[in-house]
């Protein structure tokens, strides 16, 4: 599948500001089965400053600064990607057991030695706790529901995300982009930044490395309506290293595996690695945010 992709960033303030730095996460991942056939960052007014680097899981940052004072800051951040099909299912029972991922950790001179440890290294920093995804006892315990020794790592995961999308509800009014895992874990109810945090929380609580994926997933207008332009949405999901097969994504917000449908944006231990705009300004007032998402599927 082919697409174009949209976000649009808007800033509105009550006073004019100066000195706006602001730092972006808004270009998508080559990867192996995500081509970016274009991409372009737009930044209204014209920025003073303007260029990009790679943090160290390999994502795309733009760093963005406007000296004059302004009232408005509209960053808009346009690709065309394609995706091909991963054939995640067919894979799962091909994984490593939980021992032998175990392994792969407590071993530190291959950490250190092996060339091909890299992958290793990073997996390594998502095992642990981080300031959004705390690792807690009812965490470990939804893990304890789903965990049968019999299976491969990644067919445990799968029934862990089936638990999510079964026993929690779906309420874009509970939550917001600060909400604490334990409070999803308490209200049983969230969106899917909250889902992919909840999963990395009990996956990290029992020694799996699991990493926050951010991008977006190709919606359908219900019948009888017309597509709306810049009606779609950020989407969030997770990732979990097997050995064997690298890194396996999930989505439990809708119960599957990523495939052609999810454009993936970023990675990160948490959502605060993959921000897709944040920054600093001098001046007073409050202000406006707008955003809007546009995922057109091209022929």
């Amino acid at each position: 599948m082919k697409y174009q992709l949209s976000h649009l960033t808007r800033y509105q303030y009550q006073q004019p500001i100066a000195n706006s730095y602001n730092l972006a996460c808004l270009q998508p991942r080559q990867l192996p089965y995500q081509q970016v056939l274009q991409s372009s960052i737009q930044v209204t007014p014209i920025a003073s400053g303007l260029y990009s680097h790679q943090d160290s899981f390999g994502n795309v940052r733009h760093f963005i600064h406007l000296q004059s004072p302004h009232q408005e800051l509209s960053v808009l951040a346009s690709s065309i990607v394609e995706v091909q099909p991963r054939y995640l299912a067919g894979q799962l029972a091909n994984g490593v057991g939980f021992e032998q991922l175990q392994h792969c950790f407590s071993n530190q001179s291959q950490l250190e030695l092996n060339p091909a440890s890299t992958d290793l290294l990073l997996a390594r920093q998502c095992r642990f706790a981080t300031r959004m995804i705390p690792l807690l006892p009812d965490a470990a315990a939804l893990w304890a529901q789903v965990q049968q020794p019999h299976r491969t790592v990644l067919e445990n995961v799968a029934a862990l995300t089936s638990l999510i999308f079964n026993e929690f509800r779906y309420d874009p009014e509970f939550s917001s982009v600060i909400t604490p895992v334990s409070e999803v874990l308490a209200h049983r109810r969230g969106v899917c930044q909250d889902f992919a945090q909840l999963a990395i929380s009990c996956l990290r609580a029992v020694g799996i490395p699991a990493r926050y994926v951010s991008g977006y997933l190709e919606t359908q207008p219900p019948e009888g309506f017309e597509r709306l332009v810049g009606a779609d949405a950020s989407h969030a999901w997770f990732a979990v290293y097997d050995p064997e097969l690298g890194w396996v994504d999930f989505d439990p917000t809708n119960n599957l595996l990523p495939d052609e449908r999810h454009l993936t944006l970023a990675y990160g231990r948490d959502y605060a690695d993959v921000v897709p705009l944040k920054g600093v300004l001098q001046g007073l007032g409050e202000h406006l945010l707008e955003v809007a998402v546009d995922v057109m599927p091209l022929p």
